[in-house]
């Protein structure tokens, strides 16, 4: 039977020792906390999964694949991970970042649709879409509730079969690329080592010796206390690339979701403050008065800081370092709603089915906006 240590219970992490359990490996997953812990990105309360990915194809197959797997998910689990709420995309130009995204999503039968800024009303109990060329509706898109989904993923892993332990991993002094973990004195060995250690993966591999910096910074997420209105299951997700702003509807009680998806300031993952900096509140807002604009003055309901490893061009990385030794990061602040598709790719890669592709590996990256939904900053 084939062994693989995967460090890191985050939604990557925790996927991949999902699909490896069940497909036959002898797994041990380690996580510092817990899995869901409120320092990973993974236990922001609600994620966004949308195909529309610009001109870049790839990523919006995989999306499109990982919604099926997010049900199949949701029917083993007996619970409710997606609200499929569906998606509209501000578009400020008529040939730029969305309309790539309409053709590419057009191309490979995602259903999309073209509308007219003023059909907004549709959907928002108040809009104002003067100053955009046209909207983007994705009818499958929608919010993950983020946290749970970890937590449920990382349960059906060990019910699978996959060992859960909780300790802190390291490479081992010495020979830190050798396909085996360093845990309380102890060395654990496998056939396979995957770190999937998210924001603190660039504190135990720098990256950037291989051509691929990892970059890990700060992002405040922030929910309104919005009317009644707002709170309908009907209100969409919705997303301003141009304005690098994104959010939903109320989901779960805990608000309606207004934030940046602009990079923050450099981010120490483990200690760093977990309180959001008024400059983020005050952006929020200003962007709320400009399109929704009773909104702009709501209560502030809830807060949550987490963090972006960020690669310069926001591709991720799966990278083999040395035989066995797997880096499995990057995840942009796109990766969540891939997980479950992305595991079974992976697991292919680890399997020997199939080699990475070629964007993943650890060369020197372009900078690049293209794949995220930050356009520009606020």
């Amino acid at each position: 039977m084939k062994s693989v240590i995967v460090v890191g219970a985050g939604i990557w992490g925790a996927s991949l020792a999902l699909r490896l359990a069940e497909t036959g490996w002898r797994v041990t997953l380690v996580e510092q906390h817990q899995p869901g812990h409120v320092r990973q990105a993974s236990a922001g309360e609600t994620r966004l999964l949308r195909c529309s990915h610009g001109a870049d194809d790839w990523y919006a197959r995989l999306a499109w694949q990982a919604r099926d797997d997010w049900r199949r998910l949701e029917e083993r689990s007996g619970e409710v991970l997606y609200h499929e709420a569906g998606m509209l995309w501000f578009a400020g130009t008529s040939d730029g970042w969305e309309n790539a995204s309409a053709r590419v999503l057009k191309n490979l039968d995602i259903p999309c649709e073209v509308l007219d800024p003023a059909d907004g009303a549709r959907f928002f109990p108040e809009f104002r879409g003067d100053d955009l060329s046209f909207l983007l509706w994705e009818p499958h898109a929608g919010v993950l509730r983020a946290r749970r989904a970890t937590q449920v993923t990382a349960r059906l892993a060990v019910e699978a079969g996959a060992r859960l332990v909780r300790a802190r991993a390291l490479p081992v002094p010495g020979e830190p690329y050798q396909s085996a973990v360093a845990i309380d004195g102890e060395v654990l060995r496998a056939d396979r080592v995957v770190w999937a250690c998210g924001a603190w993966l660039p504190a135990l591999f720098d990256t950037a010796l291989f051509g691929t910096p990892l970059t890990v910074t700060k992002q405040d997420t922030l929910h309104f206390a919005a009317p009644p209105a707002w709170t309908t299951p009907g209100v969409p997700a919705w997303v301003d690339y141009g304005a690098s702003a994104y959010g939903h509807g109320d989901v779960d009680g805990v608000g309606m979701k207004a934030t940046s998806d602009a990079e923050g300031r450099p981010y120490e993952p483990e200690h760093g403050e977990r309180t959001v900096d008024q400059a983020s509140v005050d952006q929020a807002r200003a962007y709320l008065g400009r399109r929704f604009p009773s909104l702009a003055s709501a209560p502030l309901l809830f807060t949550q800081v987490c963090q972006y490893a960020l690669t310069p061009d926001a591709e991720w990385i799966i990278a083999e370092v040395a035989p066995g030794v797997w880096l499995l990061g990057g995840d942009s602040g796109h990766g969540f709603k891939h997980a479950p598709a992305l595991a079974a790719y992976v697991a292919g890669v680890l399997g020997g089915e199939h080699a990475p592709e070629p964007r993943f590996g650890l060369h020197e990256r372009l900078p690049s906006r293209g794949l995220r939904t930050s356009g520009e900053v606020w």
